[in-house]
């Protein structure tokens, strides 16, 4: 995927070939590319820790909680002066799935959400600032008077990562600060089940605005799951609003068995689109499926060979690109698989940020899409109501690629794009 970055279009609109649409410069001029997030705005703590640090502190190994403040204090300092801290990164789901969009597409992302007022170099918010790509608007961001909220990430030998929340400011956002013109001429608005966890929160508030006007504009709501445990708890609650608000859901094994009551991956994702058009889920080594719908018209039969699964045939049209169910005349669920990128990093000390990572490459086809759709209107392609710009296919292998940057980085946050350029075995697998 290369654009909406600021490359050379020549590479990727080429005048030779035929039947090729001429851009019109005054639409991309004025129309604005750009996706739009709502986020707890946190510091990411990474600490390593004992095999029983979790058990010893009352915490539930592999999730998300939240600490009190004393508490997140009492751990930090620990932690701190045993040695034990190994990083402090700006952090936050939605965050860092803006920053990497920002990253790959070279484009403006837009985040809302709550920080601390007063800032002085060192402190955490100023780490956030300073770790957040330039291309990540904060200027929407509300002010607040309380501190900014931690996430401290205890990774044990096993490389298991569990999560103590402070909260700080990170629930402060108000409906007063959801700017209703910047959500509805976005690409998507990406929110996460976090955002959700307290209905008296005023971030809960906000979020269900910024979506009732998403809704409204046919801005896709894309949402992230976030942790089993919060899943589970609140389960009916999260199916209904799936249902009515959300266009694209991710999530990982654990978040999709909490949600849907199925530990098969594949038979997870096919009752996922009975509540949402488009399901990414990520199976840390054994890769990651997404499924969708597509009118039957316009299904793409695979060129590869046919898998038998959960489900026969599962990737008979993952050459095709995904659409709304409500779009489609005669609807099919499709399906596409891929195992890790060249196996995966030979060397992985966690797995924080790689299905963020892959959210942001969906993200990117997504904007893609409406790029394209605004800079050649007429052409073949977009007489389809495509929810992306690429099939299922390609976009697995978009984003498995973007999860192995990820994780080989050792980072929730890409320092950098892809590589111009793939070796010899990298372009086997591009071509594959």
């Amino acid at each position: 995927m290369k654009f909406p970055g600021k490359r050379k279009s020549e590479h990727y609109f080429p005048v030779t070939e035929k039947g090729r649409e001429s851009a019109v410069p005054q639409f991309i001029e004025s129309e604005p590319f750009y996706l739009v997030g709502i986020d707890q705005l946190l510091v990411d703590i990474e600490c390593s820790v004992e095999a029983d640090f979790p058990a010893r502190e009352g915490l539930k190994k592999g999730e998300s909680q939240i600490l009190d403040d004393a508490r997140a204090d009492r751990i930090y300092g620990e932690l701190k002066a045993a040695g034990r801290v190994s990083g402090e990164y700006a952090g936050g789901s939605v965050g860092n799935t803006l920053h990497n969009y920002s990253v790959l597409s070279d484009e403006r992302s837009v985040a809302l959400g709550a920080i601390e007022r007063d800032i002085s170099v060192g402190d955490y918010a100023f780490k956030y600032l300073r770790n957040t790509s330039t291309r990540v608007d904060l200027s929407y961001l509300q002010p607040s008077a309380n501190p900014m909220g931690r996430a401290m990430c205890f990774v044990t030998p096993d490389g298991e990562r569990t999560f103590g929340i402070s909260k700080g400011c990170m629930n402060d956002l108000s409906p007063d600060f959801i700017p209703e013109e910047v959500v509805k001429k976005a690409s998507a608005l990406l929110i996460s089940a976090y955002l959700l966890r307290d209905e008296k929160a005023p971030i809960f508030a906000a979020t269900s605005k910024a979506c009732a006007i998403a809704l409204s504009a046919e801005v896709p709501v894309v949402m992230t799951l976030g942790t089993a445990s919060l899943v589970e708890e609140k389960r009916g609650f999260f199916r209904d609003f799936v249902r009515e608000h959300v266009a694209c859901l991710a999530m990982n094994d654990q978040e999709a068995l909490a949600l849907t009551g199925q530990s098969d991956p594949l038979l997870a994702a096919q009752d996922a689109l009975e509540l949402a058009d488009l399901a990414l889920l990520t199976v840390g080594e054994h890769g990651l499926y997404l499924g969708g719908w597509v009118d039957l018209e316009h299904a793409q039969r695979t060129a590869n060979v046919l898998h038998t699964k959960s489900i026969v045939d599962y990737n008979m049209y993952e050459f095709s690109r995904p659409m709304r169910r409500d779009a489609c005349a005669n609807p099919v669920k499709i399906y596409s698989h891929i195992n890790p990128f060249l196996g995966g990093p030979g060397n992985i000390r966690n797995t924080n940020g790689a299905g963020d990572g892959a959210l942001a490459a969906l993200l990117h086809d997504m904007g893609a899409r409406k790029y394209h759709q605004t800079k050649v209107p007429r052409s073949p392609k977009n007489q389809v109501p495509a929810l992306t710009y690429s099939s299922l296919s390609q976009i697995c292998k978009y984003a498995n690629r973007v999860s192995y940057e990820v994780l080989a980085q050792h980072s929730p946050r890409l320092t950098h794009g892809l590589p111009e350029r793939e070796d010899s075995l990298q372009e086997a697998y591009w071509d594959a």
